[in-house]
């Protein structure tokens, strides 16, 4: 578990460094800020598109071949980076930075596939989940920094290339390791075009959470809009790290014991405390009760994530786990853009950007209440050492019936 983890972590270091470097390197070669924006734009949605595509063919093929190939073109394509000119080649510049974010490997899909394998007993799997869930924030302390020591030493350069390298190496460590090289996908009938979208379930989920999306992609205009009114610099990193390692702790905690009720309930449970704890917001806090304001929904986002992929593995069609898991990655990914969006165009009204990213949360709780029919799935009830799965061809009847 310890290897698998670490080694993703790595592999996943490119999803925070890449959009810090593009800025960095684009305005080293003269190119202006509102450019480097667009292309960094442009590689999170590619990489969010691209994570269900790549899931779908992980599990028709395996991870191992497919993942190999999709790092080594990711890399190849930051490395190419450097060949060309943001300025004069613009194009081709965003054409290669559109190719890094399709070819990202699905390493946090892949992860979760494995945990089934590396550990069958469900009440370990849901802890591993937590501590995974809750351990991504570190991707985001770890490598906007990692690239701002690199860029004054040695250039943005250089920081690509380290970039890439530390790809190739996370990959390297996963896919050589012995879950990995075993996992071999299911020989269940393909399920159509729609893949694991026939369940009715598991899109009102992908629907709700894009809500909890939208609160974290505002929440980092929010941090940048209060930096600026207090004319601190140093809020503009300290925001979204307390919300990461309040999301680490949360993990932490909640992976410590066994929750009661159905697991809807747990996931329903988690979407309000997740809310709730945006309402600070609202109060205007000032500096430094901004930073531990922003804590707190980092320490719900971890039950609320853990539930919704456990759901997610219970709803999706045999064959389709990681193409499944993929689609709710790429739906929070979506939802943040949206966020950061929204957020932006409310940047001169502070009381409604404070305000977005409850709604954002509250979407999420709106969706899963509606949806409760669809998505219900009852608290695991099987013995230590045994995986339970409940049967994803099961009616919406079947579903709604009490656990």
């Amino acid at each position: 578990m310890a290897r698998l983890l670490a080694g993703t972590m790595v592999a996943r270091l490119p999803t925070g460094m890449v959009p810090v470097v593009l800025l960095l390197l684009v305005a080293d070669q003269g190119g202006a800020a509102s450019m480097a924006a667009l292309m960094c734009a442009a590689y999170g949605l590619a990489s969010a598109l691209g994570q269900p595509a790549l899931g779908r063919v992980v599990d028709r093929y395996g991870q191992t071949a497919v993942t190999w190939t999709a790092t080594g073109v990711t890399s190849l394509a930051m490395l190419a980076m450097l060949r060309i000119n943001s300025t004069t080649q613009t194009p081709l510049f965003i054409t290669l930075v559109v190719l890094a974010g399709l070819s990202t490997p699905p390493a946090e899909a892949n992860l979760r596939a494995l945990w089934p394998s590396v550990l069958p007993d469900p009440q370990q799997r849901r802890a591993a989940l937590a501590l995974d869930t809750g351990s991504q924030g570190l991707i985001f302390i770890v490598g906007p920094p990692l690239v701002a020591a690199i860029t004054t030493f040695a250039g943005p350069a250089t920081a690509m290339a380290t970039t890439a390298a530390l790809g190739l190496v996370g990959a390297t460590v996963v896919l050589t390791a012995a879950p990995s090289r075993n996992w071999r996908p299911s020989t269940a009938v393909s399920s159509g075009l729609l893949g694991p979208l026939h369940s009715l379930g598991l899109v009102a989920l992908l629907v709700a959470m894009t809500g909890t999306g939208v609160a974290l992609g505002a929440h980092t205009v929010w941090a940048v809009a209060l930096a600026e009114r207090s004319e601190s610099a140093l809020l503009l990193g300290l925001l979204p790290a307390a919300l990461s390692v309040g999301s680490l702790l949360g993990g932490a905690l909640y992976s410590r014991r066994a929750w009661p009720g159905s697991l809807t309930g747990q996931l329903v449970v988690a979407a309000v405390a997740f809310g709730a704890c945006w309402l600070p917001l609202l109060l205007s806090p000032g500096s430094a009760a901004a930073v531990a304001v922003s804590a707190l929904p980092g320490l719900a986002l971890p039950a609320l994530v853990t539930s919704a992929f456990l759901t997610v593995d219970a709803l999706a069609p045999v064959g389709t786990v990681t193409e499944a898991y993929a689609w709710l990655i790429a739906a929070i990914g979506v939802g943040q853009a949206a966020g950061t969006a929204f957020a932006g165009q409310l940047a001169a009204h502070p009381q409604l950007g404070a305000g977005l990213p409850t709604a954002g949360a509250a979407l999420t709780v709106a969706v899963l209440a509606a949806a409760w029919s669809w998505i219900y799935v009852p608290g695991s009830r099987a013995p230590r050492g045994r995986h339970r799965r409940v049967p994803a061809h099961r009616s919406r009847r079947a579903s709604a019936r009490p656990a």
